[in-house]
């Protein structure tokens, strides 16, 4: 790769919308799929707003995990961001649709830092 990164952007819907407004949930499935796939957690913050919703991050040392839901719409926009080889992206991204029940979902994958003093160097 001739990037300095990978960056998911995940559009979850139909989701579970229980499980939409529910922190404590929502932060349990972020660290695993970021534990499971072998990312280093640093950090996390999250957020639940009122009426209902739920901001998140799981700072990883290869980037981070971000989820912002909206219960009433069934949706979740997540963002899993990666600049570091071991951390298996894309096993992140199928854990947390599995985890959120969504019953529609796509996902993005766009290359950050395409450089060209990058091309033909292995970067991380």
């Amino acid at each position: 790769m001739n990037a300095l990164g990978t960056h998911l952007l995940l559009e979850l819907k139909s989701c579970n919308p229980e499980l939409l407004d529910d922190l404590p949930y929502l932060r349990k499935a972020l660290m695993e799929a970021a534990e499971e796939t072998g990312a280093t957690i640093i950090g996390d913050s999250f957020h639940q707003f009122s009426p209902q919703g739920v901001t998140g991050v799981v700072a990883i040392a290869e980037s981070h995990l971000c989820i912002h839901t909206w219960p009433e719409f069934g949706y979740a926009a997540v963002d899993i961001f990666t600049c570091g080889e071991g951390f298996r992206p894309r096993d992140a991204a199928a854990l947390v649709v599995r985890s959120l029940e969504s019953g529609e979902h796509s996902i993005t994958e766009i290359e950050r830092g395409v450089l060209p003093e990058l091309a033909g160097v292995s970067v991380r």
